[in-house]
């Protein structure tokens, strides 16, 4: 199949983790995808071994200029975008410099004594991030006939869960990274609202734990794991649902 009539997926912090392993899936099922990186060599690299005619393309989603040039770029070589696959995101800034386990972590960052500082940086990631990129690549994403959106977000994001005191998420709640997830779904809903009389669906996905630098390699769930609904969710076809949040074992995921 040519380049030209391949559907084009855009996974953002695609050069490792779960990103990677989404890229890799999407190419392995047919798309060109464009593995997106804020280094450009370890898109390049993360890129090669993926293959399948996998495109690097520089992107930090904290930099406008970045994200401006990214769509200019896809709109110049392919004219449209069919799948976004928002997966860059970082938890925390301290946990590794400080040689802090997850737990050592989520104690230090109650809402009390959190990082003003650190929260910024979280959430200019994973929410500010997201909004920036979604309204640079919609006028692409207009131009395909069956575009989807898909947010990678988490359980404790969701503020019935956590409201709930027997839950297993509540003790792990913070305005750091918990509540940038909520912000995010959020923001995705707004998303939803906008675009529910057209044809680009937007869906959430909880990956799960899994083993990646943002848990600390903690995580109970593997790369494979936390990639399977996200890959499920970017392959479903234009008659396929729109506004879920589900798990990586596809469950329902209360808001």
């Amino acid at each position: 199949m040519e380049t030209e009539n391949k559907r084009i997926a855009l996974v953002t912090g695609a050069n490792q983790g779960i990103g990677y392993q989404v890229a890799k899936e999407l190419a392995e099922n047919g798309l060109t995808v464009l593995v997106g990186s804020r280094d450009k060599k370890r898109g390049e690299t993360a890129a090669k071994e993926i293959g399948l005619g996998s495109i690097a393309i520089q992107l930090d989603v904290t930099d406008r200029t970045s994200i401006a040039d990214a769509a200019e770029s896809i709109k110049k070589q392919f004219g449209h975008l069919d799948i976004l696959v928002n997966n860059a995101g970082i938890s925390n800034t301290r946990m590794q410099k400080l040689g802090l386990s997850m737990y050592e972590y989520m104690a230090s960052s109650q809402a009390s004594i959190a990082s003003i500082d650190e929260m910024r940086v979280v959430w200019d990631t994973n929410v500010f991030g997201v909004l920036t990129l979604y309204q640079a690549m919609l006028p692409l994403l207009r131009e395909s006939k069956d575009a989807r959106i898909v947010n990678v977000s988490s359980t404790l994001g969701s503020l019935t869960a956590n409201a709930d005191p027997n839950s297993g998420y509540s003790s792990f709640y913070n305005p750091v990274y918990a509540a940038s997830k909520t912000a995010l779904n959020g923001i995705t809903l707004s998303m939803m609202l906008e675009l529910k009389d057209t044809a680009i669906k937007v869906n959430l996905v909880s990956p799960g734990f899994t083993k990646t630098a943002m848990t600390n390699f903690e995580g109970y769930e593997s790369l494979e794991d936390g990639a399977r609904e996200v890959v499920r969710v970017a392959l479903l076809g234009p008659d396929g649902p729109t506004g879920t949040f589900t798990t990586w074992d596809n469950v329902h995921v209360p808001w």
